[in-house]
């Protein structure tokens, strides 16, 4: 026995060495039973602390915490004072080690994997080593290994005294490993046991310290006020939210095609500019997310909200994948503009050049009527506006949750998976689940403003606001909308081809967005011959005075099928050509 420091208690306190001597109390650190080595109080007041809580350091800097050092403190800096160790899962209220990012360890958690990081096994000579052969089984429970989550068992293993068990094996793991594969391989989330983890970014090269009262303040990385607890970088004079300490510095999102890097302040050259997928300001004196190519900004909730939408990037030098390009440049003029070129998906090559044909001829790749510039084939009827060209051959779309890519393909009957509408025009067809997106949904949901010819001012698409639109009436989630006024457009309106041809004219239809005719009684379909909103958009000749719904135009017409291309997919035993209705046509003498 012999005296030793009082370790924050109030009396000197005693080393008990003398292992036969019997003491029935508890450790006031850690709150399990006491055994020799220990210390007591040398006043006999009650209180004991094993030798291992007694010489834990006030701060241990852990090889699994390298960014936060973890502090010794009395109680959880918690209102309700428990805490959770996020190693044995036990709840406690004694002495535990606390981390800035809310990670909190008893002392004997904290310390007996810092060994076992350290790779420190002489330390755990006082820990018993138990052969395979003994049974670990107690009734119906089998003791489990910490590290690798498989039976004890299997293998030598430790026991430590406060009920943590581990292979030797599992003991003996470095502590960095190389490994060619990605962290994501098995894509399975492990809710115990050790496992490896990239370390190829880092948020923040400063360590951040967190302030225990909950203020008022502007988070410097994402721009949201709140009342959160605080963690402050005293090198860079920003105060962040517990989330925002762990944001990638460098991000690819769904929503832009180059990679995108967290800013906590833009330059003074690039003022205040507005979010690209909420279309608000975005401050530039507060963090966000920039594209240093486009000069174009992201609010960093925006961006990063939906996981399933962005990547981390994990160097910073790392060469970016380039979207492959659909053509090939053969000529250009002095401005540099592509005048003549060869497009992957048709076999002679395009020119640019105005277009005189009228509305009789549409594009074959998004199947609404040419309009210039466009490109154009010489030797057959083809043409391509240039927008529709210039779509790279392999997209990753932001509305489109598969994380596979999609590919542009030509010449398939299929069904737009946003606006329903049957085409065999040109469409991205994803790799995974093989739905097919329309080009002129693609072109419409492209980030950025859009403009309608029925409109006057530019158009932004929200995802997730609730409108009426001015166009069908009809009340959807996803719309644009005009910041000047209160002119709001779903998917399929925005979409709708300026002409038509239907049937019910020999003449093409132009799309009208108000009938200036307030007589009742012809405000009605001329093909459904039922009554129809004057408000509401429709199709109408002037010449023969012919008006019709949308609908019965375009979804009784199939406006956006090529005529001539052969079509498979049916029960019918022959390829089908796509051609006009003929109303006296001979049944199929092969069938």
């Amino acid at each position: 026995m012999e005296e030793s420091q009082n370790y924050g208690h109030r009396h000197p306190l005693l080393l008990l060495l003398n292992e036969h001597q019997p003491i029935v109390a508890n450790c006031s650190r850690c709150g399990e039973k006491v055994s020799t080595p220990c210390f007591s109080c040398a006043q006999d007041c009650g209180f004991y602390l094993h030798k291992v809580c007694a010489e834990a350091p006030l701060e241990l800097n852990h090889p699994f915490l390298l960014d936060h050092p973890l502090l010794l403190m009395q109680i959880a800096p918690y209102s309700f004072g428990h805490y959770i160790c996020d190693f044995c899962h036990k709840e406690d209220n004694k002495f535990v080690y606390h981390c800035s990012c809310e990670l909190d360890f008893h002392i004997k958690c904290a310390l007996f994997t810092f060994n076992i990081a350290e790779n420190n096994l002489k330390e755990l000579d006082h820990v018993a080593l138990h052969d395979p052969l003994i049974s670990t089984e107690n009734g119906d429970y089998v003791a489990m290994c910490f590290g690798c989550c498989e039976p004890l068992a299997n293998y030598t293993h430790f026991s430590p005294d406060f009920g943590f068990n581990l292979h030797e094996k599992c003991a003996k793991l470095p502590l960095k490993l190389n490994f060619t594969l990605s962290c994501k391989i098995c894509k399975e989330i492990s809710p115990r046991g050790f496992v490896y983890g990239c370390t190829y970014y880092k948020s923040h090269q400063h360590t951040f310290t967190r302030l225990l009262k909950r203020v008022p303040y502007i988070c410097d990385a994402c721009g949201f006020e709140r009342i959160y607890v605080a963690y402050t970088c005293s090198t860079c004079s920003i105060m962040v939210h517990k989330r925002c300490t762990t944001l990638p510095r460098i991000i690819k999102s769904k929503w832009h095609d180059h990679r995108l890097f967290h800013k906590y302040f833009l330059p003074d050259e690039v003022r205040s500019s507005d979010c690209i997928i909420c279309h608000n300001e975005v401050n530039p004196k507060h963090g966000s997310y920039c594209c240093s190519h486009c000069n174009i900004t992201f609010h960093v909730r925006c961006v990063t909200e939906d996981k399933g939408l962005y990547s981390i990037v994990s160097l910073e030098n790392e060469d970016e994948m380039p979207n492959e390009s659909s053509i090939i440049v053969i000529e250009r003029n002095d401005a540099g503009e592509a005048t003549k070129i060869k497009h992957f998906k048709h076999m002679h090559n395009l020119t640019l050049g105005p277009f005189d044909g009228g509305y009789g001829n549409s594009c074959n790749g998004c199947m609404l009527p040419i309009t210039d510039p466009c490109y154009y084939c010489s030797e057959c009827v083809f043409f391509l506006h240039k927008t529709c060209a210039e779509l790279p051959k392999m997209m990753n779309v932001w509305y489109h949750y598969c994380q596979e890519p999609l590919a542009l393909i030509s010449d398939k009957v299929f069904g737009c998976a946003e606006c329903w509408l049957i085409s065999n025009a040109f469409a991205y067809e994803c790799c995974g689940c093989e739905a097919n997106i329309c080009l002129r949904c693609v072109i419409a949901l492209t980030p950025g403003a859009r403009t309608s010819l029925k409109h006057k001012h530019p158009l932004f698409y929200y995802r997730r606001q609730r409108e009426k639109c001015n166009a069908c009436g009809t009340a959807n989630v996803g719309v644009f909308c005009c910041k000047d006024c209160n002119f709001v457009l779903d998917l399929r309106c925005f979409s709708l081809p300026i002409k038509a041809r239907h049937k019910c004219d020999e003449h093409l239809l132009s799309l009208m967005d108000h009938d200036d005719n307030s007589y009742s009684k012809s405000h009605h379909c001329d093909i459904c011959e039922n009554s129809r909103h004057p408000n509401h958009w429709f199709y109408h000749c002037a010449t023969c005075d012919t008006s019709a719904h949308v609908g019965c135009v375009l979804r009784r017409n199939y406006p956006f099928l090529k005529l001539g291309n052969i079509y498979e997919g049916t029960d019918h035993p022959h390829p089908l050509t796509i051609v006009k209705k003929k109303y006296y046509y001979p049944n199929c003498d092969k069938y």
